[in-house]
């Protein structure tokens, strides 16, 4: 009992103790008063000070129990170099066996053990030694050439680059629903941002993270972030109208543009089609775009170069210089993409079906020639000169890329708090909601867009009602996109074919 139960056997050590067994042993007793006892009892007590002195070692606070120490005799130096104790330091208890085996077998008399005991018990200890070996030859086996020691601390926010000098950031601040004011800048030492809520220096930037929010001279609160792609695109300096991402990203879909390929795109304009075809692409494509303005020519290169160095101080790292800029116009530029054969086509002009003739020739056979039109009557005049000149194309698709944004916010009363959720009329639960008599009843919910948000922490889920409706106003302008496919042509088949 006393091995299973090691509560039993402390609560007998110190008894022991209080009866000045230890003296009985040690001789400082009377040999005559320590036979009184009976001799069970007299067997007991060497197993009794062993356990005691290791329990008595226990640190205050540490774990008092037998069953996760070893027993050691807290003088015996051949017992602690058995436990692996170096210069006569007692291994914590985390670092011991929690075997039961080992455990038992340190409570009894070491020559009271066999053989067999003793064999079963240094082999786990062989075996735990022979992981440890292996575990630390497989780490440097399997350790890349020049990665970082793993004793070196490694920071998850180390991908984090903030503000720096030259750095493209995005000032936005939201009111009621709506976007108040949004403006995109470069940083500099010197600058500053003004605008109707107040002014904000850049070297109050410079440094910060990007996602923060910084108040202006007046107390107004702007967040200050990097812009995207699509983002850039809307508020970069631009001549003639760009191509809308929600546009670009369909005409992507059309052309399927992949990394590694060529593509041919006319009409430059103010390079936002360029930006999303070179990231499209990466380093291993690249992008030729025709431009016949001189004016527009310069814009988008200009753009181009300014979001490539915006973006080696952000990340750190080099945007693919992978854009050739042809200030020509395509359909007398034959002679420059002679020994060129392109994945794919785009088409940004007023008159695309003029220069589909000469484009046709360096289209891969099956590839894709999208085409971006502003009206249909232009796709009309489209499909007319594919069919006058009888170009290997079929019109697969015409479609209009058209997006709706809607209102999702709670249902606020006039005084901008959270309106309850009212039960229907005729219908009364066992507890009366707040507002379910007319005192508190919602505002209409087509005046929600001028209320504040208000979150109530204290509220259960789902007893704020919430509104959803679509706004009135178009998101961006729309265009037509064309898809045609070129196919090889056969002699004597009709090539008359209607989207």
């Amino acid at each position: 009992m006393l091995l299973t139960r090691p509560s039993h056997a402390q609560a007998l050590c110190r008894h022991l103790l209080t009866k000045r067994v230890d003296q009985c042993l040690t001789g400082q007793r009377a040999p005559e008063r320590c036979g009184q006892h009976p001799p069970s009892f007299q067997l007991l007590v060497p197993y009794v000070l062993t356990s005691w002195r290791h329990v008595s070692s226990v640190p205050p606070g540490g774990s008092g129990q037998v069953g996760h120490d070893k027993g050691t005799p807290q003088n015996s130096e051949a017992a602690l170099q058995e436990n692996g104790v170096q210069g006569g330091r007692r291994r914590r208890v985390w670092e011991r066996s929690l075997s039961p085996l080992e455990r038992i077998s340190r409570l009894l008399p070491q020559d009271s053990l066999t053989e067999d005991i003793l064999h079963l018990r240094a082999k786990p200890r062989e075996e735990q030694s022979d992981q440890e070996g292996s575990l630390t030859s497989d780490a440097h086996a399997t350790k890349p050439t020049g990665a970082a020691d793993s004793s070196e601390p490694r920071d998850p926010s180390s991908r984090e680059v903030p503000f720096k000098p030259g750095d493209l950031v995005l000032a936005e601040f939201r009111m009621k629903h709506r976007v108040e004011f949004r403006k995109m800048f470069s940083l500099s030492l010197e600058g500053k941002l003004h605008s109707n809520w107040g002014l904000v220096h850049h070297q109050d930037i410079v440094g910060r993270l990007p996602g923060q929010v910084l108040r202006t001279s007046t107390g107004v609160r702007f967040l200050m972030r990097r812009p995207a792609l699509d983002e850039f695109v809307l508020l970069m300096k631009r001549g003639p109208t760009i191509s809308y991402p929600k546009d670009v990203n369909a005409m992507l879909m059309m052309m399927d543009v992949s990394e590694g390929d060529w593509v041919l795109e006319t009409g430059s304009g103010s390079g936002a089609m360029t930006l999303f075809l070179s990231r499209a692409v990466g380093s291993r494509g690249r992008v030729v775009s025709f431009e016949v303005r001189s004016d527009h020519h310069d814009r988008a290169a200009r753009n181009f170069q300014r979001w490539r160095s915006a973006w080696q101080v952000a990340h750190r790292e080099e945007w693919p210089d992978n854009v050739a800029f042809i200030n020509k116009d395509v359909s007398s530029a034959a002679s420059d993409i002679s020994e060129v054969t392109f994945d794919s086509v785009a088409l940004d002009m007023l008159n695309p079906q003029v220069a589909l003739p000469v484009v046709h020739r360096h289209l891969k056979q099956g590839a894709v020639c999208a085409v971006y039109l502003a009206n249909i009557t232009q796709v009309v005049d489209l499909l007319e000169g594919v069919r006058h000149y009888q170009l290997p194309f079929f019109c697969e698709k015409v479609t209009e890329v058209t997006h709706r944004h809607w209102l999702v916010a709670p249902v606020l009363r006039k005084d901008g708090s959270n309106a309850p959720r009212v039960p229907p009329a005729g219908v009364r639960g066992q507890e009366d909601e707040p507002g379910s008599k007319g005192q508190d009843q919602p505002e209409d919910p087509t005046d929600q867009e001028d209320g504040l948000l208000e979150t109530v922490m204290d509220r259960p889920f789902g007893t704020v009602p919430y509104v959803a409706r679509p706004h009135h106003e178009q998101g961006g302008h729309t265009a037509f996109l064309v898809k045609l496919r070129k196919f090889l042509s056969v002699p004597h088949l009709s090539q008359t074919h209607d989207c």
